[in-house]
Parts: structure tokens; sequence; C-alpha cells
């Protein structure tokens, strides 16, 4: 795919979830901040800093006040911990249309709600502090939100604010609004956005035609709340039609055909089912959850995860024991942590919860859950599974989990133009209750209102696309199996092959659904996602650059998408990765929906690449 450097992918797709990074170079350069790879594009961020920073002052943006503290007290006690201590302030901003010029509502008369914007403000040097936080927690506005707010800032000519000269002292209170925090509306002067239209001819045909013929320019909150009610319903496994059957079906329908949920748990319910803007958010609230709802205690890691996960327990609460494998000799040594921690209180549960993918990214280990979940009935902690990369509709594990969580943002939604998260209460989990009645408490819907449309739109025939994609891997993965180091090929070039068939195979088959889906006769697959090491770096670079799909991050794509995964994941901490088999050269692959043999060309094409690479070395 010819993609240029720093484009959407897919191309001319609004919102799209991931960039362009066509070359080895490429991706090292984005890691190394090279000016051709990274470019500072302008945002409401630095719109917002223009009107209310003082200083030095940056700041970052939030939907609720509730979040926007969260942040300011995440800034306030991180930076502590590093040794420089620093405060935050917020600002509240209510934009609404009314603060259009000439009041008018919008073209088709229509009034929009209005939006709510909470700014946290911060000293520059904190930035990186900040950043952790929005990173970390997946729970930063959404590109729609943002382009919705820009719609919604006063028309005026562009005015150049002054901006205040004197420092900023990092002495803010750390509570209290009586000085520093202020409730404003958006009809404050600030700058004309300079954002570029979004013409028709850059949406997909299907959902520019879909948007126009069922909404016009307007979503409805109705609309958004139905798209709510249908996603959660088809998180849950309850949906008796699911697909786009020739009328609309979806969202727009107002009653739900729905039935006893068909992931092992029968009475889950949608009102288990709680949504959120990214599925980093889902895991940061699960972790946050557990927090209030337990006893206090350390968390568990198992396996090599996703680098937020880990971050999230490291510096949120007590902290964690990683068990980086995930294999069964580390539930051997959890067994003794566990046996440790409980001799120390008997009172409480040794460990909070543990935290494990299924299977995991980007190793595609699957972790014994039978055993681990006979362990937490022991000890009486919490298990939190990310089902992402399986899926429910290969594997189920949500008997073995007291919180399951997933990002909506892949293979349920496909497209890779939008974002979300969900996490399902197990309403057979011996904490269900607590868990529950706490979620009640805390509990926020922060996800917008057309990031669910968009979302619950894609997600109609996730079932078909899942079963091309499981197919077109594993014939993808049985030709990289054949001419592997594993399989004594000659002179290979491919070290290994990370894929659920052929790793820790016993305890991903637990899972693995093994009846056949009605609609379409499969019974669950391995999956859409795989890994590759190499025998030699050059091999990896000659395989990566020459390999003819697209390459971004993300995964869960209904196209093709490759990455050298430790290389973006984890470049400042190459070493440590290496510790736990996630090698410097490792390549990883979403598989999509591309035809079975044209696939295959391309592989064999990087193959040809790297196992000359091999031979000229």
């Amino acid at each position: 795919m010819d993609v240029a450097l720093g484009s959407a992918v897919p191309p001319h797709t609004p919102h799209a979830i991931s960039v362009s990074l066509p070359t080895w170079r490429d991706n090292v350069g984005y890691e190394e901040g090279e000016k051709r790879v990274v470019q500072n594009d302008i945002q409401l961020a630095e719109i917002c800093g223009q009107k209310y920073a003082v200083g030095n002052e940056k700041c970052m943006l939030f939907s609720t006040h509730k979040i926007a503290e969260q942040c300011r007290t995440f800034i306030q006690q991180r930076s502590t911990v590093l040794g420089s201590p620093v405060n935050a302030r917020l600002v509240d901003l209510l934009l609404s249309q009314e603060d259009k010029v000439g009041n008018q509502v919008n073209s088709e008369n229509v009034a929009r709600p209005a939006i709510q914007l909470h700014i946290v403000l911060f000293p520059g040097d904190a930035f990186s502090v900040a950043k952790e936080f929005w990173q970390h927690t997946g729970m930063g506005i959404s590109s729609r939100l943002a382009e919705r707010c820009l719609s919604l800032l006063p028309v005026e000519a562009p005015v150049s604010a002054p901006r205040p000269t004197s420092p900023v002292s990092s002495r803010y209170p750390a509570k209290g609004h009586n000085r520093h925090y202020s409730a404003v509306k958006s009809s404050c002067k600030l700058p004309a956005p300079q954002v570029p239209a979004i013409s028709a001819e850059d949406l997909s045909k299907d959902h520019s035609t879909y948007l126009e013929e069922r909404y016009g320019r307007n979503l409805p909150i109705s609309s958004a709340a139905f798209a709510k009610k249908a996603l959660k319903s088809r998180v849950a496994g309850v949906l008796v039609r699911d697909h786009h059957d020739g009328g609309e079906s979806g969202a727009e329908e107002k009653e739900l055909v729905v039935g006893p949920s068909t992931r092992g748990v029968s009475d889950v319910a949608p009102s288990d089912v709680y949504l959120y803007p990214t599925g980093m958010a889902a895991i940061w609230n699960a972790h946050n959850l557990a927090l209030q709802a337990m006893p206090t205690a350390k968390s568990v890691m198992f396996g090599f995860p996703y680098t937020d996960t880990l971050k999230i327990l490291q510096k949120w609460g007590p902290g964690c024991h990683f068990l980086g494998f995930g294999l069964d000799s580390d539930i051997d040594e959890l067994e003794q942590i566990l046996s440790t921690e409980s001799s120390r209180d008997p009172s409480k549960p040794p460990i909070l919860a543990l935290f494990t993918e299924f299977p995991s990214n980007p190793l595609l280990r699957s972790a014994n859950l039978p055993r681990l979940r006979a362990l937490a009935d022991k000890y009486g902690f919490l298990i939190v599974i990310d089902e992402t990369i399986g899926n429910f509709l290969n594997v189920e594990v949500l008997p073995y989990a007291d919180i399951l969580v997933s990002s909506l943002s892949k293979i349920f939604s496909g497209v890779a133009n939008v974002m979300g998260g969900s996490l399902i209460l197990n309403p057979r989990g011996r904490f269900y209750g607590a868990l529950k009645t706490k979620m009640g408490d805390i509990y926020e819907d922060i996800y917008f209102d057309e990031d669910a449309i968009y979302m619950e739109r894609n997600s109609r025939d996730f079932k078909r696309r899942i079963g091309v994609i499981d197919e077109n891997t594993e014939a993808v993965c049985d030709l990289l199996y054949s001419r592997s180091a594993d399989q004594c090929f000659p002179k290979a070039a491919v070290k290994r092959v990370f894929y659920p068939k052929y790793v820790t195979r016993a305890n991903y088959e637990y899972c693995r659904i093994k009846t056949p889906r009605p609609e379409d006769g499969r019974e669950g697959g391995f999956g859409g996602l795989f890994s590759l090491t190499f025998t030699s770096t050059a091999a990896s670079k000659a395989f990566f650059d020459t390999l003819p799909c697209y390459k971004g991050p993300s995964l869960g794509t209904n196209f093709t998408l490759a990455c050298p995964f430790t290389i973006l994941a984890h470049y400042t901490e190459l070493d440590w990765a290496a510790q736990y088999g996630v090698e410097e050269g490792l390549v990883r692959i979403s598989v999509g929906m591309e035809e079975k043999a044209q696939l295959l060309e391309w592989v064999e094409k990087a193959l040809k690449a790297a196992e000359a690479a091999v031979v000229s070395a």
C-alpha cells in the first residue's frame, strides 16, 4: 500500500485512529521525534490555552469536572513522587450553539445540546506528568467531541488575546475554586479555529449516506440513546437479531429483540455493561473500581501486557507484582506471593486483583484461566480479563472473570474511525454486589453521542467479519510457521510465529468456543493477530519494509495492518522488554478481510525479501 508517511490509515478517513508509518526507519524516527515524522497540528487545547493559560502554562481537556479533578490530583501526587511537586488549576467551559454570531442555532434551525469542556492548566515543565494521565487513562476527549467543540466556538474574526507575561508559581491552592476555578461560557472571545472543512467526499460512502439520510446534519440525542442501548446489548451477547438483514436493525429500533446471553453466563444483562471512550479508559476504570470496592492491596499483572495497563497498576494504588511471561510457571510464583501475603494479614485478600489479557499483546500467550480462577476463589481477589485480542466470538472468558474489559475500537468496530471501550461485571461473580453498588456511585457516561452512533453502525456485522479474518489469519500463519526456524526451515528468516494456534494452545483451548455459530457454522477461531520474531535484525527490517500492506499502530482493523511493535511501544526500554521475549525486531500483524490469495502473495513477497537478507548477511 503506497500511503504517505503521516497520512490517515486508511486514507481519507476522518477521525482515523491509525497513521501511516510505512518503513522501519519511519517508526524509529517517530520515536526519536524527527521533524519529518512528528508534526504539530493546531489543536483545540492550543486555542483554549491562548485564552486561559498564564505564563508558560499548558493545558489538557476533559469532558467532565470529575475527570479534570482526577487529572489535577494525579499531577499533584505524581510530581511529588518525582521530586518536583506542582499543582494545577481548572477552568470550566459551557459551549452552546447560542454563542455563534447572531445567536443563530444552525442552518437547519435544530437545537443541539450544549457541551461541557473542562480545562486542566499546569506549569509547562509538568507536561510530561500530565501526559501520563492522558495516555494511561484514555479519558481524554475524542476527536469528534473536539470537532464539535470547535464548531461551537464563536466565529468572530481572530483576535490576538494578550498573554500574561508574569511567571507562573506552582503554589496554586490544591483545592477550592474561589480563585483559580472559573465557570465561563464560550462567549468569551476565543480565536477562531482554523479547521479544514470535512467534505462528503472525505467520508466513506456508506457512512456519509447513512448519516445524511438518517439524521441529516444533526445527530439527535435519541439516536445516541438507542445506539448505546444496542451496543450494550451486543456486548452483553443478548441480541437475538444482530445484523443488517435488509431492514434497519440496531439503534434505530426502539425495541431490541434480546434473549439469554451467549457469553457463558446466561444472566448477563445490558445493565451490566458500561461504555467508555477508549479501551484504556475501561481498564483504568476497572482498576479504579477495584481500589474503591475492595480492601487495599497490590495487584498482579499476569503476562506481558500492552504497556499502559502495567503503568496503570504501577502508578495508581499501592503498586503491583509483575509476572511478565504469563506462563504456568508464573502461576507457581503467584501461589508463593499469595501464600506470603496471606500469612501477613489473614483478615484481607493478599492481592487486590489480577489483570490479564486473553491472549496477550504482542506474544499471543493465553493464561491458564481455570487455575487462576481457582486461586481467586481460594484467596478472595478479583480477576480482570481483557478480551480484546480473543474477542467473544472466539473465546468464552467471562465465566473466569469478575470484570471483563475490551477495546471496542478494534475488531468490534473494524473501520478504524471511532474509539470506544466496554466493561462488564459478571453477575455470577463473588463480589458482584459490591462492585455493582460502587459502580452505581462512580460511573459517568462520558461516551460521546456521535462516537456511539458510529460504533453501533460499524459493529453490526462484526460476526461476519470475524469469521473471514480468523480464516485469513490461520492461512497466513500456517505459511509463516512452515517457513520458520521452529520448523527447521533451511536458512529461515522467521524465528518464531506467535499465534494462539502455536503458543500456549492448551490454555487457549480451555476457552475457545467449540459450538458452531448458527449464522455461519464456524467454531471459535484463533483470532486475527499474530507476531513474528526473526533470525536477524536485517531480516526483520526487510520483511516489514517489503510487506505491501498498511503500516501503523492499532489492530483489529478490516484491513491488514502491521507495525514493529517493540519499537513503537517500548523504544526507551528495549532491554527490559527483551527480558520477557518481546524482542526489538518483533513485527506484529493484524490481518484483515482482503482476499486470502492476495494476503498469501503479500506474505510470500515479504518472506523472500527477509530470507534474501539472511542469505546475504
